[in-house]
């Protein structure tokens, strides 16, 4: 419950992260770096990895290490995590997001499925190891609704 007025301030304008959470960060790595060809930029064994997406960082976390209190008191980061399949979208051209149709078929990856929105916006869905969706969609699907 929102109690009296609150102070100004600026709404973010720019997702910088988003996480996905896998039990098995082997399979991760492999089908996030291997087979999507995202860079990985760090990884602790056991614990993470971060990939990098132009300004945005997509984080793959073991939720049974991030769900613990942090061991390092310089770098505060409370516990979190999630247990069950969570969603990431990657935006691509719809030439490209054939292309990476090819690919994953070409890697033995089920697609869930590929269509056009009404809007005419193309989605392309599979899911990771962990069975995360994972949706590759043009940059304009959300656009009509946003205003």
């Amino acid at each position: 419950m929102i109690k009296s007025p609150l102070p100004d301030a600026p709404a973010p304008r720019a997702l910088l992260e988003a996480a996905v959470y896998v039990d098995a960060l082997d399979a991760a790595r492999e089908f996030y770096r291997d087979i999507l060809g995202l860079q990985l930029f760090q990884e602790v064994p056991g614990r993470h990895m971060f990939f990098a997406l132009g300004p945005s960082v997509l984080l793959v976390f073991n939720p049974t290490a991030t769900g613990q209190p942090p061991g390092n008191p310089k770098m505060p980061v409370p516990p979190h995590g999630a247990r069950g399949p969570g969603h990431v979208c990657f935006a691509m051209k719809r030439a490209e997001i054939a292309a990476m149709e090819a690919r994953l078929r070409a890697a033995g990856v089920e697609i869930d499925t590929s269509f056009d929105w009404p809007n005419g916006a193309r989605s392309l869905y599979v899911r990771d190891p962990a069975g995360n969706s994972v949706e590759f969609a043009e940059p304009w699907l959300w656009d009509e609704m946003k205003g």
